[in-house]
């Protein structure tokens, strides 16, 4: 597996995960398809300046063309002040592998090596057994349930935290 920064490119990508009823049944419903070269733009943009780690998970680097999906982390601020926060989405066809979670901790290895971001926050949702699975293994600490904006959207998620200098396992 090899992560490198989302690119221009990427936008079908994109639409199959941001767009797709079934990819974005926990986060609200899909997003609108129209909006998704925007979003991959501004996004290669923010890492390439190295404001944001959004990279695309290549399972193969023999392949490199062929992406099973993204792992994020972000700043941004809150009611609470500001957090560092981590998402990331699998396509189907690379579900139950094991991707997600190894791409999860090879960015949070990256954020320990480098010491950077601090506590790392993850918002899955309540009923997502994947993405709270791939908390629990990777070491994050559940904090609490709490509702989250995402995309205009109020949900039911799980907020955990790490601190990858000292928690990753």
């Amino acid at each position: 597996m090899q992560l490198r920064n989302v690119s221009p490119s990427d936008v079908d990508a994109y639409v199959r995960m941001r767009c797709d009823p079934v990819m974005m049944a926990d986060l609200g419903g899909p997003l609108p398809r129209e909006e998704m070269a925007d979003k991959v733009r501004r996004d290669a943009r923010e890492a390439a300046a190295d404001l944001a780690w959004i990279k695309m998970i290549v399972p193969d680097p023999h392949t490199p063309d062929v992406v099973a999906g993204t792992v994020t982390i972000w700043s941004h601020d809150t009611e609470d002040g500001p957090i560092s926060e981590m998402g990331w989405m699998i396509l189907p066809e690379f579900q139950g592998r094991g991707l997600g979670k190894r791409a999860v901790h090879a960015l949070l290895s990256q954020a320990r090596d480098e010491d950077r971001w601090g506590v790392v926050h993850a918002f899955p949702a309540t009923r997502n057994a994947a993405s709270n699975g791939v908390c629990r293994s990777v070491g994050f600490r559940f904090l609490a349930r709490r509702e989250v904006e995402f995309a205009g959207r109020v949900l039911n998620s799980n907020h955990w935290a790490i601190t990858p200098r000292t928690d990753l396992t």
